[in-house]
């Protein structure tokens, strides 16, 4: 809630009443949201613009990072991720993070301890390693946790040869390698172990998810 909506809400009270409000009463007012705000410090906050209300996510590729928002749009979480580094686009087989809104259609992984390979969106027994890492070092290695992406704008990241869910695209955990920060995947949106494990956990399974070239 901004200052002004606080404020006006207070001076409709005040002016509600069955007489005019009186100067202490003003006064009382106008100390009641100075010290609302020193209390409880205001906060930005950015709106679900698909879905108003809900919580949501933001995947920024200029930015290289995450943002989780809650259902009155305050900032819960912040990550870096890494992106394609193709850049964005949608066609398949182009190995490109696709853009615009996408929904999380479905969420694997759950209970597996950190760096446990999935492989085929199967969790396997095996571990990422770094060791391993430098025998298959061109790996795009799929970690911990999956949150499957469903496009939800047709012709844009849905059906045909831009579908986001036929193309695999995952916000999925990936090995201590990964340059965070820069664009390095093969189109999915990777995290650190911890940060995907937290996001899958405070996440619900088709909240929106918009990602924003130019954020």
């Amino acid at each position: 809630m901004t200052r002004l909506s606080l404020t006006m809400i207070v001076l409709y009270g005040l002016l509600a009443w069955p007489r005019a409000a009186t100067a202490a009463e003003a006064e009382d007012a106008a100390g009641f949201v100075l010290q609302s705000e020193q209390d409880a410090p205001l906060q930005a906050t950015r709106a679900n613009l698909r879905h108003y209300g809900q919580p949501w996510i933001l995947v920024g590729i200029r930015s290289q990072s995450l943002s989780l928002f809650d259902e009155w749009g305050r900032q819960q979480q912040h990550y870096v991720v890494s992106t394609a580094r193709r850049g964005a686009g949608e066609q398949v087989n182009s190995y490109q993070t696709p853009r615009g809104w996408h929904h999380v259609c479905d969420k694997l992984g759950a209970g597996a301890e950190e760096n446990t390979i999935i492989f085929r969106r199967r969790v396997t027994p095996w571990k990422y390693t770094a060791e391993l890492h430098q025998q298959y070092p061109d790996k795009d290695w799929i970690l911990t946790r999956i949150l499957w992406l469903c496009g939800d704008e047709p012709g844009k990241n849905q059906g045909g040869d831009v579908d986001s869910h036929d193309r695999a695209i995952y916000i999925h955990g990936a090995g201590e390698h990964v340059a965070w920060g820069s664009p390095t995947s093969l189109g999915c949106v990777r995290m650190k172990n911890p940060d995907i494990i937290q996001l899958f956990e405070q996440t619900p399974n088709g909240i929106d998810v918009l990602i924003d070239e130019n954020s």
